[in-house]
């Protein structure tokens, strides 16, 4: 694998921005096999949590080396705090990652823009972006993983996960009330997804029963079931960490459609 630190300009946030991006080489050595593909790489964006940033994934674990064994691209953004929002009073990070960012990376490196090549993942605040983008977007990503995801923003009015600086989460989505039933409310989107006659994005979640967002986590997966959603849902003893998410990225390329034959 090959790994670049992008940094360039958005138009869209007015503003430097920067994304970590691993592409696939084939390549043999010591204790390193690469795959890589004769066309456009299949594209995995993942999504960093609301304390980190596009250089995480790639310091806390080893997604550099998972997936160089799938020969999946991986694009990493940095989207700040914003909830992959566009937000009442800040940034657009939502128009960015899901408008800028798909057309900037594939500018740059050999991405495939077919939705069977198109997947995105996330942990904590990025699994929320991830299933936000994989609910609201069905023509473009094939599979949507959450691993410990933020599900249930709608039912935070008095931010009991004690997560949010002063007045962000209001700067972020704007009222409770606002939330619930719009773009930023997931069970909605779920709902809007049960009804979309083409092909829908599938759907992977897990959460450590610990975790302090275990609940929301269940109670998504209960809503999406009822929905008829395709789930694959996974639950083992863990908490909010960076060991449990390394394990678990691992499983989600694993899940992963990736095979081309």
């Amino acid at each position: 694998m090959a790994l670049f630190q992008c940094d360039f300009y958005s138009d869209t946030l007015r503003v430097s921005a920067s994304m970590n991006v691993v592409l696939p080489q084939k390549k043999e050595a010591i204790g390193l096999t690469g795959r890589a593909w004769e066309d456009k790489y299949p594209v995995l964006y993942l999504l960093h949590g609301l304390s980190d940033d596009h250089t995480t994934w790639i310091r806390k674990t080893s997604i550099e080396r998972y997936a160089t064994d799938k020969g999946v691209a991986v694009v990493m953004p940095d989207v700040g705090r914003s909830f992959y929002a566009d937000m009442k009073r800040g940034y657009s990070y939502w128009t960015f990652v899901t408008e800028e960012l798909p057309q900037l990376a594939r500018s740059f490196f050999p991405l495939s823009d077919r939705r069977e090549d198109n997947f995105v993942a996330g942990l904590s605040m990025g699994g929320y972006g991830a299933f936000k983008i994989g609910l609201s977007q069905p023509d473009k990503y094939a599979a949507a993983a959450s691993l410990s995801g933020a599900l249930d923003i709608a039912s935070k009015e008095d931010d009991p996960w004690g997560l949010f600086l002063p007045l962000e989460a209001e700067n972020i989505f704007g009222s409770a009330q606002e939330v619930r039933g719009g773009e930023n409310d997931l069970f909605h989107l779920a709902e809007r997804l049960a009804r979309y006659e083409g092909p829908k994005t599938k759907l992977f979640q897990c959460c450590g029963t610990e975790d302090f967002l275990y609940e929301d986590n269940r109670r998504f997966l209960a809503h999406a079931t009822k929905l008829g959603l395709d789930v694959t849902y996974e639950e083992e003893p863990g908490t909010h960490e960076w060991g449990y998410w390394d394990a678990k990225i691992q499983r989600v390329l694993d899940w992963l459609p990736l095979d081309r034959e």
